[in-house]
C-alpha cells in the first residue's frame, strides 16, 4: 500500500489558501522585571531601598487596585466575578447584546489565576551568619481584572491586568471580528458562522439560506422585479462551485495469505 497524509492527498487539489488571524494576544511587560535581579534593580537603583524585599511590592499593588476600582466606579462599570469554568467569551457575548455605544467598555471581569509572583526568602552570609531578604521567583494564584470593550475598528476585545506585582498584561484581538468590522464599512452583506464569514453579494435577501463551507454549492438570490421567493421579492440564484476535480487513483496490493501452488 502506498502511503500518504492528507496534506499530500490535498497538496495538487487546493486551488486557493486564506490565512488569516483568529485570535491575537499581545503580551504586556516591563522584560527587565521579568527576573528576580530585574526586580532587586528596580527597588534598589531606581526606588533608592536599602534592601529589596517584596513587601515592598505590597503598596505598589493596593495603590493600582485603587485604581482600577475608581476606575470601575468613575464610570459606573458593571464587575463580573467569574466562577471557576466559566467561560468568559460567553459572558461577554450575552453583555453585547445589550450594549448600546459604538465603543466602550462593556464590563470588567475578576478572576483568580497563577501568575509569576516574587517572594523573599531569609538566606544567611557564609561569612557572618546574619540573615538577609533574598528575592526568588515564584507562582502564586492572584486576582487578574479583565477589561472587556469594544473598539470601533476593531470589535470586541479585552484587556488582562494581573493585580500583583510586576503587574503583566495581555491584550486579546480577534481577527474575525476586524474583517466584520471592514465588511461593514464597505457595504458588504455576510452571515457570521462559528469560524468563517461567507460573502454575499450586495442585495441579497436576509431569508437565503447560506451553508457551511463544506458545502458544494451555495445558494443565495438578488432583487429583482419578477417571481418573488419572499416578502422582500427575489428570485433565487444558484452559486455553482468549481468543478470538481478528478483525483489520481490510488492503487492498493496486498499479498495472499493463501500458499502458492507451485
Amino acid at each position: 500500500m502506498i502511503a500518504q497524509t492528507v496534506a499530500e492527498l490535498l497538496a495538487d487539489h487546493v486551488r486557493l489558501t486564506v490565512e488569516g488571524i483568529d485570535r491575537m494576544y499581545l503580551n504586556v511587560y516591563v522584560p527587565r522585571l521579568q527576573c528576580a535581579y530585574g526586580a532587586v534593580s528596580f527597588f534598589r537603583d531606581h526606588r533608592g531601598q536599602p534592601l529589596a524585599s517584596s513587601a515592598l511590592m505590597s503598596p505598589i499593588s493596593r495603590r493600582f487596585v485603587a485604581e482600577l476600582d475608581r476606575f470601575i466606579a468613575r464610570h459606573q462599570l458593571p464587575v463580573v466575578l467569574f466562577r471557576k469554568g466559566q467561560r468568559k467569551d460567553d459572558v461577554m457575548a450575552e453583555r453585547l447584546r445589550a450594549f448600546r455605544l459604538k465603543e466602550g467598555v462593556v464590563f470588567v471581569g475578576k478572576a483568580q489565576e497563577k501568575a509569576p509572583v516574587f517572594r523573599t526568602e531569609k538566606r544567611h552570609s557564609p561569612r557572618t551568619g546574619r540573615p538577609y531578604p533574598w528575592i526568588v521567583k515564584s507562582t502564586a494564584m492572584v486576582n487578574h481584572y479583565y477589561i472587556y470593550a469594544v473598539d470601533d475598528d476593531f470589535g470586541p476585545f479585552f484587556l488582562k491586568f494581573c493585580s500583583y506585582f510586576p503587574y503583566n498584561a495581555k491584550l486579546c484581538l480577534n481577527g474575525h471580528e476586524y474583517a466584520k468590522r471592514q465588511l461593514e464599512r464597505q457595504g458588504i452583506v455576510y452571515q457570521a458562522l462559528d469560524n468563517s464569514l461567507p460573502r454575499r453579494r450586495p442585495g441579497v435577501c436576509s431569508a437565503a439560506p447560506i451553508p457551511s463551507g463544506f458545502s458544494r454549492s451555495a445558494t443565495a438570490c438578488r432583487l429583482r422585479r419578477s417571481t418573488a421567493c419572499c416578502a422582500s421579492g427575489c428570485t433565487f440564484s444558484p452559486i455553482r462551485s468549481p468543478p470538481r476535480i478528478k483525483r489520481p487513483a490510488i492503487t492498493t496490493t496486498s499479498q495472499s495469505s493463501r500458499p502458492s501452488s507451485r
